[in-house]
């Protein structure tokens, strides 16, 4: 694999004076894909939004280190700049802001000096359309306006996909996703990974069955208290997470 991406150190981070997360530590490779999983409430989305910087988490003692630099100072926009990129569980709508204008915008923005010029922004679009099986007319749409919960995932995904992240940080990415759409959306995935560190989570091991990971992750109450392969994924839908508390 290649060099260290993310590395978190000892992570407490607290939500209005609740602590979420108590104490966790987890490093990222290039190349290595991380799958999350735990019930609802155990601090999985908590802790990819405070990866991000999200203001409302607070990081009360640890470290998150990107790329071997302490991001704690670092706001928003200078992490999505550094190659940091976050899909949203629940994903916003933009009524009067056309597709096409928003992803222009957003390459331009975090992309900088790096950014392609308009026609090899076309070119990299279409390209990225195809392989996500999105037809030309979503660009003139307004984003997320009316979309199905396929079509946000597939929108977050050819965003990451232009952005070209070397952290891509999925929170629930298959959430509300058919069968087609699952593996086209995995696809995107299994694309950008072999050039990026990626943390997905997930509450099923079918996102696993097409996106391979090299690590599972189990969150309980804040905390990783078990890792393994994606044998684990398995282990966990048929056993759930009661044995793991014992």
């Amino acid at each position: 694999m290649g060099d260290e991406v993310l590395s978190i150190d000892g992570l407490h981070v607290s939500v209005e004076d609740t602590e979420i997360i108590k104490g966790l530590s987890l490093n990222i490779r290039i190349g290595e894909i991380h799958a999350i999983m735990g019930r609802n409430g155990s601090g999985k989305s908590t802790l990819v939004n405070a990866i991000m910087g999200h203001p409302a988490y607070e990081i009360t003692s640890g470290s998150i280190k990107f790329k071997g630099v302490d991001i704690e100072e670092m706001e928003v926009f200078e992490r999505a700049r550094a190659g940091m990129f976050l899909s949203f569980q629940y994903p916003s709508s933009i009524p009067g802001v056309q597709v096409g204008t928003f992803l222009r915008k957003s390459v331009s923005s975090v992309r900088g000096d790096s950014a392609p010029s308009a026609r090899e922004f076309r070119k990299e679009l279409k390209s990225h359309m195809e392989s996500l099986n999105m037809d030309k007319s979503f660009l003139a749409r307004y984003v997320n306006d009316g979309f199905s919960g396929g079509e946000k995932k597939r929108l977050e995904i050819l965003q990451m996909l232009l952005l070209n992240p070397c952290l891509a940080l999925l929170d629930e990415t298959d959430s509300g996703l058919d069968i087609d759409a699952l593996r086209v959306v995995s696809d995107g995935i299994n694309s950008i990974a072999p050039k990026a560190g990626c943390l997905l989570i997930t509450h099923y091991e079918r996102l696993l069955e097409h996106v391979k990971p090299d690590y599972v992750h189990v969150m309980i109450d804040g905390k990783i208290v078990k890792t393994g392969n994606a044998e684990l994924a398995s282990e966990l839908e048929s056993r759930g997470y009661d044995w793991l508390e014992a």
